[in-house]
């Protein structure tokens, strides 16, 4: 296995793992083998890992959501001044293109994505300094709907994007931030493609047809992303590219409900899926090579790419089990035909050229009307 494809991959939660052992980066030194998590510096390089877009993510049921997403911001940051011979901040597609260029060998070019839009707090002036501290997408929800756009997993208070949830999109657009639509319902979906003059990411989410779970993407979404130049980053969470780990999830889902828990509480609902006598089922390379496919096959070779969620989920699919099994995923691919180009293409080529042409529509808009201070909200 080796790592000749440079990955640009488009999520990690790393950060929120290290959060809930401690931030302390002693105990849970990533220069070294960490076997209790699924990404550490050595086995980034083995994957061929070149650029990762780090989550900064804090869950809309803590009390103060954006205060947990600056110390996100933080660890991020913390990390690359901890290993700067490995990681390097990247704020424009330009330092992503200068890693990539520096070789297999050079610090990994590290992005910075927040995920779920109620960590700006209705305030287009935070979504602005997180943009400031190096921010460079917004996933616009996480898995419970916001004041201005319903989730997959949430309740459908506003049939998509409200007026503001509009003005999110446009002011995310001017300022060059990409617009990220995984976990978003489909009608948010369709009204932030509908309102966004920049292409748009999935930055971790796969195939409505290939695995039925609301947080994929449907073909009609699929095609329009793709059409307006966007990149659908392939996820590696099981319930999500396996049918059958679905079937596995929705049942204990349901006792769980059954039992008084919240399924969108999530601590709640894992110790409760910890107590299932039935474990769940493997999810298999196969099955997240069948989402690739059906995604090249809907949106084109031009618009896929790869957002594993490692460090986002418990357990990954046999054969994908950390980041350093992407030459897994691309030497299967090679046994379907795919070119070395075409696997470029996925591997980090895509997502590039995304946020290169979200910066263009972000430059011509900052040319225009100077920006309202004012602190929007809802």
């Amino acid at each position: 296995m080796s790592a000749s494809i440079a990955v640009v991959d488009g999520h990690n939660d790393l950060a929120w793992e290290l959060r809930e052992r401690g931030y302390d980066l002693s105990a849970d030194d990533i220069a070294t083998p960490l076997p209790h998590l699924q990404t550490d510096l050595p086995r980034l390089r083995a994957g061929g890992v070149r650029g990762q877009f780090w989550s900064v993510y804090a869950p809309s049921t803590i009390p103060d959501p954006l205060r947990a997403t600056l110390e996100q911001v933080d660890a991020v940051h913390a990390l690359i001044e901890r290993y700067p011979d490995d990681l390097v901040l990247a704020t424009d597609p330009e330092d992503l293109v200068r890693a990539l260029e520096a070789g297999p060998d050079a610090p990994i070019a590290s992005m910075l994505g927040a995920e779920g839009g109620h960590c700006i707090e209705d305030s287009l002036g935070v979504l602005r300094d997180l943009h400031r501290l190096g921010v460079r997408y917004m996933t616009l929800t996480h898995n419970e709907s916001n004041a201005w756009a319903d989730s997959a997993t949430g309740a459908a208070d506003h049939g998509g994007l409200t007026d503001f949830g509009r003005d999110v999109v446009r002011e995310m657009n001017r300022i060059g931030m990409l617009v990220d639509l995984s976990h978003v319902a489909p009608s948010t979906m369709r009204d932030a493609l509908a309102v966004s003059a920049a292409p748009v990411i999935f930055s971790h989410s796969s195939c409505l047809s290939v695995c039925g779970h609301v947080r994929n993407v449907p073909d009609d979404v699929l095609a329009d992303m793709a059409e307006r130049g966007g990149t659908c980053m392939i996820t590696m969470v099981p319930r999500f590219v396996s049918q059958r780990v679905k079937a596995w999830s929705d049942e204990v889902e349901a006792a769980a409900t059954a039992s008084g828990i919240d399924p969108l509480d999530l601590t709640a609902r894992d110790a409760f899926e910890a107590t299932w006598p039935h474990p769940a089922p493997p999810a298999t390379l196969e099955e997240v090579v069948a989402h690739v496919e059906h995604a090249r096959e809907v949106a084109g070779i031009e618009h896929i790419g790869l957002g594993g969620d490692y460090d986002g989920a418990g357990t990954m699919p046999v054969g994908l089990e950390d980041v350093s099994t992407y030459p897994r995923l691309f030497d299967a691919l090679r046994a379907r035909r795919w070119s070395e180009d075409d696997l470029a293409r996925l591997g980090g080529r895509n997502v590039l050229a995304t946020w290169r042409a979200a910066e263009a529509v972000s430059r011509e808009l900052r040319a225009g009307a100077p920006v309202d201070p004012a602190l929007r909200r809802p």
